[in-house]
């Protein structure tokens, strides 16, 4: 599991920083989440192929959420791309896509699929025999939701030398790495558990966009892998929290320590502050597990 993040500050692009953009690379799928101004010239700039993206994910309808959307969209028709691409996100963001490409005459030659959200409950909108992806309500100013990616269990690990022990054919190896029993040459019957043992653990990832702290998605994120959380502001700030609906860094810390998850990425800091350590150092106070989202930065899990 990989996560690149191409913009982490929140309201207007700056020379040296983006709003928020980032792409989870996932059982070899690339998924978009939010796409804020400049998210192509950040794709390109991390060097990450435009076409392998085929599900973009919107959190709510704030301009640096997903102003670099229809951008994106007609980057792939100059690019003359043929494979569908799905977006998601708030009711609302099919018509005003759909408005701007009406109004410049450019639809796209490739298949646009929109899965619009109003639920206010947590919901799984893709999956695969893979993954799964569902919505994380989040309170701010409009309807916003993260993302929570979840593996699924995948094969079993095959112990190819007490295979061969057991006399089991090759053609059989498949079975037993899909958890069945099977029967060797001599007509014994093998337990699956001895010439196989439990694969890769499935990893987890949450993205939480703008919200004020909220306990209420503890219970969803229990035992995650990683938690992407915004980290507004400092504590200093912390008035500013409820009028904006945004979060503190120690709120996030909080968050994550009560969800029990393995570790804490903060992001969409105010551009009022000169040093993001500061998040950092407020948050390790509540949770020791602590990394700073920075443009162009990459993580591997």
């Amino acid at each position: 599991m990989k996560l690149d993040i191409l913009g982490c500050y929140a309201a207007t692009p700056r020379s040296l920083t983006n709003p928020t953009s980032q792409v989870l690379t996932m059982q070899n799928q690339m998924f978009l989440i939010d796409c804020g101004e400049g998210t192509q010239v950040q794709l390109r700039k991390n060097k990450i192929k435009f076409g392998k993206i085929e599900h973009i994910f919107i959190s709510h309808l704030h301009g640096d959420h997903f102003y670099g959307l229809i951008g994106l969209i007609s980057t792939f028709m100059l690019l003359n791309r043929e494979k569908e691409l799905h977006v998601y996100g708030p009711k609302g963001i099919k018509e005003v896509i759909l408005l701007q490409l009406k109004l410049s005459n450019a639809w796209t030659p490739y298949p646009l699929y929109f899965h619009e959200l109003t639920s206010t409950e947590p919901e799984i909108v893709y999956e695969n025999n893979k993954l799964s992806v569902e919505t994380i309500p989040l309170k701010h100013r409009v309807y916003t939701n993260g993302f929570l990616f979840r593996e699924k269990q995948g094969d079993r690990k095959l112990l190819v030398e007490e295979a061969k022990k057991y006399n089991i054919d090759v053609t059989l190896f498949k079975s037993l790495k899909k958890g069945k029993d099977v029967v060797s040459e001599e007509g014994e019957l093998i337990k699956n558990e001895l010439v196989t043992e439990p694969g890769d653990a499935p990893k987890s990832y949450a993205f939480c966009s703008d919200t004020v702290f909220s306990e209420n998605i503890i219970p969803q994120l229990s035992n995650i892998d990683v938690l992407y959380h915004e980290s507004t502001f400092l504590e200093e700030q912390l008035k500013l929290t409820e009028p904006t609906k945004h979060s503190t860094a120690k709120q996030a810390a909080t968050i994550a320590k009560k969800a029990n998850v393995k570790q804490l990425i903060l992001g969409h800091y105010s551009t009022r502050y000169p040093d993001i350590e500061l998040f950092e150092k407020e948050a390790e106070e509540v949770f020791p597990n602590v990394s700073l989202a920075e443009d162009g930065k990459s993580f591997e899990f």
